[in-house]
């Protein structure tokens, strides 16, 4: 039914006839997605049962789009039966490009150049995006972020991380620090437009360049908050370093758009809004992770702790008091090991099985019956077995390893294999599966797939909080220790 009515708006819009189309992978709300495509046109598709987001979404894109800002053009609408299509801006957020990309715990620049891009364009849609929005008219239930709003975040960290963790507490001193730091923060200055969720993964890479989607909850606020969200989202890690060299980048960028930005204002409050964000983000873990014990959040806590020992270092200069809260929050840091709530039965992590194979002898069973995960071919890279000096060697060899990233485009080939795998990885962890597997196969299971699956096994095993198993096929037939 719904896809019957995506494709008449689809091509009352393209006036093409619908080739393909595909589901998109469910998020974490009602919104369902598609990819459609026709003869020389795409576009994605939403469905959404709830019409006042939908309209507080297509408002708020079109007039950023009047602004400038990156954001996805509006195709066509049927807001009466839910529906609208949207430009495809492709697969690839911020978010993975970050850990497909990073090396080690650094940014390199080009991935520094995306960060800045993206922090420029917070400044406009904060800044541009304010001027002429019918806050009243197109916001989507909530008008402001105001000290209720800032109350029902702390309370929800309450009692859905403080309370479940069972750290003993004084809610008087608590609720009394509470006020004081809503209190204060309500003095903030808030002309601005606030994105509300603004993170890495509401950000798409597109044409090199970062565009912003889901803002649809956002509402009139103080323009701190946002750039918390993004420099100190607690699963990215981004060094303290970076994170003052991307703030003060948005300084100049909001400088450069407002003449009148008040930057002294600005860093009064950017850390108590930091700690605010990062209270927040405890209570949606301990929500999700605590409550519902789903091991994905779990497997956050501690990011998000070293995020709150770090803020309060930040803040020993601040006028702000608020000491009770600062004491409960570094006892909390120290309390316990959190991953105590994985589900039982092994240590609730997903396990991901990296395998290399040989085609002729057939791609590996998957033991666990999930019918093998993700395949990659690696036949069509260059083979150094085909030459003598590498044929009685693997992939692990480093003169192999230097063949291959001289003579052919093996990097590229497992750059692309993790940008299929990342996905599949987060929503894996984040619904609570416990098996993945990915394969990586060649002619003879010794060279180019070795390399290949030790690769994606290390960029795995940095990167996520997982069990990595690491099977060589060929290899391990022949008696070679893994």
């Amino acid at each position: 039914m719904i896809q019957a009515k995506l494709t008449n708006l689809f091509q009352t819009w393209s006036n093409e006839s619908v080739e393909n189309i595909k589901a998109l992978p469910a998020s974490g709300s009602d919104r369902k997605y598609y990819r459609i495509t026709g003869k020389t046109k795409i576009a994605i598709a939403a469905f959404n049962p709830n019409k006042a987001e939908n309209q507080a979404f297509i408002n708020f894109t079109n007039h950023f789009k009047s602004k400038g800002i990156n954001v996805p053009e509006i195709y066509a609408t049927d807001l009466e039966n839910g529906i609208y299509l949207q430009q495809d801006l492709g697969d690839l957020s911020l978010y993975q490009h970050l850990f497909a990309t990073r090396e080690g715990n650094q940014f390199t620049s080009e991935l520094m150049n995306l960060y800045q891009q993206s922090v420029e364009q917070l400044a406009k849609v904060q800044i541009l995006g304010h001027q002429g929005l019918d806050y009243e008219n197109w916001c989507f239930q909530i008008t402001e972020f105001d000290k209720p709003s800032m109350l029902w975040d702390l309370n929800y960290f309450k009692y859905y991380f403080l309370k479940v963790s069972g750290l003993s507490f004084d809610e008087v001193k608590l609720e009394a620090d509470f006020q004081r730091l809503t209190d204060y923060l309500n003095t903030a200055n808030r002309d601005a437009f606030m994105f509300r969720d603004f993170q890495a993964r509401n950000i798409m890479l597109h044409d090199n360049e970062p565009y912003l989607i889901d803002y649809q909850g956002g509402r009139r606020g103080a323009m701190p908050y946002d750039l918390a969200s993004l420099l100190c989202q607690a699963k990215a890690d981004i060094p303290f370093e970076t994170r003052e060299v991307l703030l003060q980048h948005y300084l100049k960028s909001a400088k450069a758009i407002d003449a009148n930005f008040d930057e002294t204002e600005f860093m009064q409050f950017y850390y108590p809004f930091v700690l605010i964000r990062a209270i927040q983000v405890l209570g949606a873990y301990g929500f999700r992770g605590l409550y519902e014990k789903k091991p994905h959040f779990l497997s956050s806590i501690s990011f998000a702790m070293k995020n709150i020992v770090w803020v309060l270092e930040q803040l020993e200069t601040s006028d702000l008091e608020i000491p009770y809260l600062k004491d409960t929050l570094l006892e909390l840091t120290t309390y316990q090991d959190w991953n105590q709530y994985l589900p039982k039965g092994g240590n609730g992590k997903l396990t991901i099985t990296v395998s290399s194979f040989s085609y002729k002898r057939g791609i590996p069973l998957d033991l666990s019956g999930n019918g093998g995960g993700h395949v990659f071919d690696c036949r069509a890279i260059h083979n150094p077995g085909r030459y003598k000096p590498y044929k009685k060697i693997t992939g692990r060899d480093q003169r192999v390893i230097d063949f291959l990233l001289a003579e052919s485009n093996i990097t590229e080939f497992v750059e692309n294999a993790k940008r299929i795998v990342i996905p599949s990885v987060e929503r894996y962890m984040q619904r609570g599966f416990t098996s993945l597997m990915v394969s990586f196969g060649c002619t003879g299971g010794q060279h180019r797939s070795v390399y290949s699956c030790d690769q994606m096994a290390k960029y795995l095993q940095d990167n996520y909080d997982v069990n990595v198993v690491v099977n060589h096929v060929e290899q391990e037939i022949k008696n070679w220790t893994n």
